[in-house]
């Protein structure tokens, strides 16, 4: 599972859809692999702005990566190629092989085994 796409996940249990607390998720036992790709500035540059930061400065720090700057880069900060060059390592080439995804609010725990996340709730929880 690709750092980026914990950006757009929040928990599925029905009592969370109206909590803050669900949303980010949070990696636990994380084992982390990079996986590297080429370096796509542009899509970073377009990325950038559907991101929500203050939710991927907190996946960032629970993963044990560099702080990311306290707000968004926007502008001229876009054309920085070491902020590019960070922001691609993140999103695109760190994946999470194995550990789980934490609610914050229910503490509903989605594993991830392989790389792949497992969403689907057990029938109490639907």
């Amino acid at each position: 599972m690709k750092v980026i796409t914990a950006n757009f996940v929040t928990c599925a249990v029905k009592e969370c859809k109206t909590s803050p607390e669900s949303y980010p998720l949070h990696f636990h036992d994380a084992e982390l692999e990079q996986q590297e790709q080429e370096f796509q500035p542009e899509f970073i540059r377009n990325i950038v702005p559907r991101i929500d930061w203050d939710a991927l400065r907190t996946t960032s720090n629970e993963l044990g990566f560099p702080s990311l700057p306290e707000s968004k880069p926007e502008g001229e900060a876009l054309d920085d190629e070491q902020i590019l060059k960070d922001l691609h390592r993140l999103l695109l080439e760190t994946q999470v092989s194995e550990g789980k995804l934490v609610c914050g609010n229910c503490g509903h725990e989605y594993m991830i085994k392989e790389g792949i996340a497992n969403f689907l709730l057990p029938s109490h929880l639907v």
